[in-house]
């Protein structure tokens, strides 16, 4: 499963999602992380940039990218949630500490991480 989460310069996850400095991208399989990149996408920048949507799109463009199933963060605004609903995107919140240990935990969700009417959705 390919996991996205924010995270903080010391390797634990950061607090918001949608102003994220860096994203890290793991690839879980069972227990293992096969590969993990850091990206320096910025968010907490270009979030006061430009409109609402434009900032959605930034995020939508690179989870695509990225072909990411699951995004684990502390927070999340609503309108993002949605949004990843939308895409058929994992979500888990709450998710808090060694970064590392999160995206295998969150790799593990099944029931926790639907969206939020419940229904999973394929991916597009």
């Amino acid at each position: 499963m390919i996991v996205a989460l924010p995270i903080e310069p010391a390797g634990t996850v950061g607090h918001s999602w949608g102003k994220a400095r860096q994203v890290a991208v793991a690839v879980v399989n069972g227990r293992d992380i096969e590969s993990w990149t850091v990206h320096d996408v910025r968010w907490d920048l270009s979030h006061g940039e430009g409109s609402h949507g434009a900032h959605h799109a930034r995020v939508v463009t690179f989870l695509r990218s990225h072909d990411v199933e699951a995004v684990g963060v502390d927070h999340v605004g609503e309108s993002m949630a949605r949004m990843l609903a939308r895409m058929g995107i994992r979500l888990v919140t709450g998710t808090a500490g060694d970064a590392r240990a999160a995206a295998v935990a969150v790799a593990g969700q099944t029931d926790a991480s639907r969206p939020a009417d419940g229904e999973a959705r394929p991916r597009p």
